[in-house]
């Protein structure tokens, strides 16, 4: 059973790699695999057993406000809010905190609408976070990748993990193990002290760091973090392999 019951997904970005596919649509709304992006994160949320997302929207905010309705009226879960951000993007942690009202005060999952992976045979991603969170000792649960093998990242990862879990930030001249893939369990009432208007979550995950309270989960499987076009291609390429 989930001990997670809600959960915000990233939808508001402008999508600006993913040009020329969203010169006409909003980056939720790009098609992977027959689905999608959108739909692979809903879908993956409702099979955690996920109750309620909460949908930020900026960037044609109307075609993705359409999409989902037509989504809730053919009865898939979860159910479905939206958080307007039509009037100005917030950045994650922006937006966040302007979502606070239809989040509650209970942890949730944030995930990134761009985030895909293929779990390992037996293995569930959200599921093994939520296992994982451990509210006494952790405020922020970070599902990360493997730097090296991880499909449509480049870059020399994010953080470093001690053998407790707790995660610290990579130093500037050297290779991190681990990147973030866009999916983490948070406590929304960290973002209420938050500045007015946009800022990153990164602001938030500092000052979890100097407490202690910033913790990562590796997946076990392959992440593929769908931010251009040539990244869509290699990430629809794996997945017909796999099938």
């Amino acid at each position: 059973m989930s001990t997670i019951r809600k959960a915000m997904v990233m939808g508001a970005g402008l999508g600006t790699r993913m040009r020329p596919l969203t010169d006409t649509m909003p980056k939720p709304l790009v098609s992977l695999a027959g689905r999608t992006l959108i739909d692979h994160v809903l879908d993956r949320l409702a099979e955690a057993g996920v109750m309620e997302a909460v949908v930020n929207a900026h960037y044609r905010a109307d075609q993705l406000a359409d999409h989902l309705r037509r989504r809730t009226m053919r009865g898939r879960a979860p159910y479905i809010s939206l958080s307007d951000e039509r009037k100005k993007l917030l950045d994650t942690g922006g937006g966040i905190k302007h979502a606070l009202p239809l989040l509650g005060d209970d942890p949730v999952i944030t995930f990134n609408s761009d985030s895909v992976w293929v779990e390992d045979e037996g293995v569930s991603a959200l599921g093994s976070l939520m296992q994982a969170f451990d509210p006494e000792r952790m405020d922020a649960l970070l599902l990360l990748a493997d730097t090296a093998t991880s499909i449509g990242f480049v870059g020399k990862g994010d953080f470093d993990m001690a053998s407790d879990g707790r995660l610290t930030r990579r130093r500037p001249d050297a290779t991190s193990p681990y990147v973030f893939m866009g999916v983490q369990i948070i406590r929304p009432g960290l973002f209420v002290d938050g500045p007015e208007g946009p800022f990153s979550t990164n602001l938030i995950w500092d000052r979890l760091i100097e407490r202690g309270r910033l913790f990562g989960l590796p997946l076990k499987g392959r992440w593929m973090h769908v931010g251009s076009p040539a990244d869509r291609d290699a990430a629809e390429a794996f997945l017909t392999v796999r099938s």
